[in-house]
């Protein structure tokens, strides 16, 4: 059975989607509905200012007359509810609709609007809250996201390279093509220690290595292990692989590396970047190197493309956490079991301040188009160079 204060969360939402009102939770009760508190005390949520007085002539007749409190910035009417104090206010010249920070969150089989915590992770008051639960969440989509990457893994990676030896020959016949988008960016290779963070099969630790480097890779999937010290080995190459989740590493490697290097199809898999981003500061030598490169978020989070066709339908500034498959399984010839994992997307603003809040220090950004000249004028990739001063 609902609670006393869920089932006047829940009437609150219908009598407002029914009163055609935008309006989203707020506060305290927003970082509940999203499990970051325990049930607050209140219940308070933001209407559309403009029908701030609609809604309290409503309010009025079925709860009880409030009297409202305007401020320089915001009104606000407080009832009650089932014994429960609701706090009803509105934010002048403001658009609830599109608030950057307005998810939907399902709650009770419903689906009800809230500010996401993302915002509140921003204000200080909340921060830490907010950081706290991150982390814990983080842990648990960690944990699937491992289930799902070591199911099956080496299958799709030889459906997809082929064999250790074949992969091997190709490595050996031409290292530059496997890193041909990240060179512009790298300092000289020859005798620097180099890790690949989320490196996966291994291929461009193995062709830095090719290229005189002492490259590492730290990656959580010991069937991205297997595969990556087999090609390895077949390019006589003894690669070090250490099979740990990233946001865990001891500080036993820390101040080691020369150059760091992320790349292609990783980042949204962290619910928050500054843990991410303060250990690739540890593992930095001062002066070090870090080299980013992603998918740009224009065509990951707003622009949907098939074929030549694109249309802008998603939404830039979306915080949502989604459910989607683990990248590889189209290559996979059986069915597996779980192959679910949980993704952040995250706007180029947001990726650049996590790393500079660490203390990396941003030295160029580059933003490449697509090659294929239908899709001229979208970017598909962007390039971050950055040091550990």
């Amino acid at each position: 059975m609902p609670s006393s204060k869920e089932n006047v969360l829940l009437q609150l939402s219908s009598d407002l989607n029914n009163y055609n009102i935008p309006y989203f939770f707020i506060n305290e009760t927003a970082l509940w509905l999203q499990g970051a508190v325990d049930a607050p005390h209140s219940i308070a949520v933001s209407v559309q200012w403009d029908a701030f007085e609609s809604v309290l002539e409503e309010f009025n007749l079925k709860y009880g007359i409030a009297i409202p409190e305007h401020k320089a910035d915001i009104s606000y009417a407080v009832y009650s509810i089932a014994n429960t104090s609701v706090r009803i206010e509105c934010t002048y010249n403001t658009v609830i609709r599109t608030n950057p920070y307005l998810v939907y969150i399902d709650f009770k089989e419903e689906s009800v609007p809230c500010l996401s915590l993302y915002y509140y992770q921003q204000i200080p008051e909340w921060r830490m809250t907010v950081e706290a639960h991150l982390n814990n969440v983080q842990e648990s989509v960690t944990e699937q996201n491992k289930k799902s990457w070591n199911q099956q893994t080496y299958e799709a990676l030889l459906n997809r390279f082929g064999t250790p030896e074949e992969a091997a020959i190709k490595l050996k016949e031409n290292p530059t093509s496997r890193m041909k988008s990240l060179l512009p960016y790298l300092p000289a290779l020859q005798g620097k220690k180099v890790a690949n963070l989320m490196g996966s099969h291994g291929m461009k630790a193995t062709a830095m290595s090719l290229m005189g480097a002492d490259a590492t890779v730290i990656d959580f999937s010991y069937e991205n292990e297997r595969y990556a010290k087999e090609v390895a080995s077949k390019c006589g190459i003894d690669l070090t692989y250490i099979v740990a989740d990233i946001l865990k590493m001891d500080h036993h490697q820390d101040g080691e590396f020369d150059v760091i290097v992320m790349e292609l199809g990783i980042l949204h898999y962290f619910l928050d970047l500054h843990p991410l981003f303060k250990v690739v500061f540890r593992l930095l030598k001062s002066g070090g190197t870090f080299v980013l490169q992603d998918f740009h978020p224009i065509s990951t989070k707003l622009i949907t493309s098939k074929g030549k066709k694109h249309k802008v339908d998603g939404n830039y500034f979306d915080p949502t956490i989604h459910k989607t498959v683990v990248a590889y399984e189209k290559h996979l010839t059986n069915e597996k079991e779980e192959s679910v994992v949980l993704q952040r997307k995250w706007t180029l603003g947001e990726i650049l301040t996590s790393m500079a809040d660490e203390d990396l220090i941003i030295k160029q950004v580059s933003e490449e188009p697509n090659i294929k000249l239908h899709d001229r004028g979208i970017p598909k990739v962007f390039t971050v160079k950055a040091t550990k001063a």
